[in-house]
């Protein structure tokens, strides 16, 4: 890629940032410093993350650093930037906690490498100083240090109390509204669909639901019908306890949110929903029914948007890199997560894709972002699922069994960045993981079934390691060329066909999947005796784990 080819969308630079983005003019760059211990962070923050000190600066750095994850991105994401392009997170020289996304400029594609040292060199787009990298032509022939992953479970916090609030609840219901790929359906109806099939699976009426919970509430680019004030004015519950929004332990902290509310009290029977709608989103955009904004990046788009990394599948493919360059593999072991996913939707009539792939297929689709191929992504869809969080004292009274909530996982233990901490692993799936399994006596060989969140191929293959279904590094041999996570292996992995074929209905479809489960329910996918669940969900930061049982 060479930078004349490029018009990128440019970093909205605030009060904090504005002298990262400024600092390139006299030819320096500068990283938040901290004054007492010496540690550097990016992006810029008002105190120390090592001692917590206020006495922050912006300083000059030497500007050279070492790639320690990287994509060849083949995706045409943006109109006015071709691909392909090396998007890399670099870890900078005087210290490699403090890393910049950024761009491999002035060297071929297929010449980056993990390791390499590089050395920044800046764009200026208007008032903006673009920090990006070219190999160090002063470095020599060794390979640069990589970090090495830290011990997050060191952080681990005892239970701050005997009582589990996941005693008093049960999921009593569920419901799932009509699913595919372009629907052109009002998303709002699709999330009455669903409501009201999971009211009456649970046997209750409306009038008795008296909370809502949902995941992340009002949000814009078809992820959701509205919110909660837009379900309350559909359906009129009157409800005591109402929540929503984005930043909880993954998609189904809204499901955690309406266990607490249950547990404390303030509720019996909550109605929990998840809506998207990024399949009707896309078609409307592409023909202009839907107009988009061109507005500067803001928010953690701020860091990546200005290099073309505007897709999770870019950050998380420079977290697949370091992990292939740290424990070794390669596609295969991602391409069995997917043609797993592919046999078991095939036996669910409610998939999206049901048509048989191998391995050459896998291998032979498209690129989109180094490691990831075509089917490595999830499929955006359009529908609705809702779940129905109960008191257990209710159980009782329901018609179908209820399933039980052993232990959650929501600690966090890692940095909540996608790049700034774990790099082995899909960020935020070590910690909560970690945390699971202090809430429990069960170990994961007590585990009948596992409904991971699979966005990407690699999403999945974190959570295997990380809940401890193997060793860090030991997917590929537990995986088993599909052997070990087949609907009859050692852990029958995402029975329904996961997000990869049955559709992303973001976390929530993983956790109706693990009930039907548990309840027999899962007609021709059925695991046989299956009594234990382990679901998660969220793609990226922050995430959360639930390990669930039937009655």
């Amino acid at each position: 890629m060479t930078t004349s080819e490029v018009v990128r969308p440019l970093p909205q630079p605030t009060l904090a940032s504005a002298d990262f983005w400024s600092a390139g003019a006299d030819g320096e760059l500068r990283i938040a410093r901290c004054d007492d211990c010496s540690t550097y962070m990016h992006p810029p923050l008002p105190t120390c993350r090592s001692c917590r000190s206020i006495n922050v600066t912006m300083t000059p750095v030497s500007g050279r650093a070492v790639v320690v994850g990287f994509t060849v991105n083949s995706q045409h994401w943006l109109p006015s930037f071709p691909p392909p392009y090396v998007v890399a997170i670099v870890a900078l020289e005087e210290d490699d906690g403090a890393r910049l996304m950024t761009n491999i400029v002035n060297c071929e594609p297929e010449a980056v490498a993990i390791g390499m040292r590089v050395r920044v060199l800046f764009e200026k787009a208007e008032e903006v100083y673009l920090p990006l990298f070219e190999p160090d032509p002063d470095a020599g022939p060794e390979l640069g240090p990589i970090p090495a992953q830290r011990d997050v479970a060191a952080a681990l916090r005892p239970m701050a109390s005997s009582k589990k609030f996941e005693d008093d609840v049960a999921l009593t219901g569920v419901g799932q509204s009509r699913v595919g790929r372009r629907l052109m359906v009002d998303p709002l109806s699709l999330t009455v669909e669903a409501s009201l099939k999971a009211i009456e699976d649970a046997g209750l009426t409306i009038d008795e639901i008296d909370g809502l919970a949902t995941y992340p509430g009002n949000a814009p680019a078809g992820m959701s019908e509205g919110g909660v004030m837009a379900v309350e004015e559909a359906l009129q519950i009157r409800p005591t306890w109402v929540n929503g929004g984005g930043e909880t332990p993954g998609q189904i902290g809204s499901i955690m949110a309406a266990m607490l509310a249950v547990s404390a009290g303030l509720c019996r029977h909550v109605l929990c929903f998840r809506t998207v709608w990024q399949g009707s989103y896309s078609a409307m955009t592409r023909s202009g029914a839907w107009k988009v904004g061109n507005e500067r990046a803001t928010g953690m788009m701020e860091w990546r948007a200005p290099f073309g990394a505007v897709s999770a599948a870019n950050w998380i493919a420079c977290n697949a890199s370091n992990y292939f360059h740290t424990y070794g593999g390669g596609r295969e072991t991602l391409g069995h997560i997917a043609i797993n996913a592919r046999k078991n939707a095939m036996l669910n009539p409610e998939a999206v894709y049901r048509d048989p792939m191998t391995m050459d297929d896998y291998m032979s689709a498209r690129m989109v972002t180094s490691p990831f191929g075509l089917f490595d992504c999830d499929v955006p869809v359009d529908g609705a699922i809702a779940v129905i969080v109960s008191a257990a004292e209710t159980v009782k009274d329901r018609p179908k069994p209820a399933v039980f909530v052993e232990a959650v996982g929501t600690q966090i233990m890692e940095r909540l960045s996608w790049d700034q901490d774990t790099l082995t692993h899909l960020p935020q799936t070590l910690g909560p993981s970690a945390h699971l399994w202090s809430r429990t006596s069960l170990t994961p060989e007590d585990v009948d079934v596992a409904q991971l969140y699979d966005g990407f191929t690699f999403n999945c293959l974190s959570y295997l390691e990380a809940l401890g279904f193997c060793e860090l590094g030991g997917a590929k041999d537990f995986i088993d060329e599909g052997r070990g996570i087949a609907l009859d292996g050692r852990l029958p992995l995402n029975t329904h066909g996961g997000q990869l074929s049955a559709g992303r209905l973001h976390g929530y479809g993983f956790v109706r999947e693990a009930m039907l489960q548990l309840r027999g329910e899962a007609t021709g996918r059925q695991v046989a005796g299956a009594q234990v669940a382990a679901v998660a969900a969220g793609g990226g930061v922050p995430s959360g784990v639930m390990l669930l049982r039937g009655a």
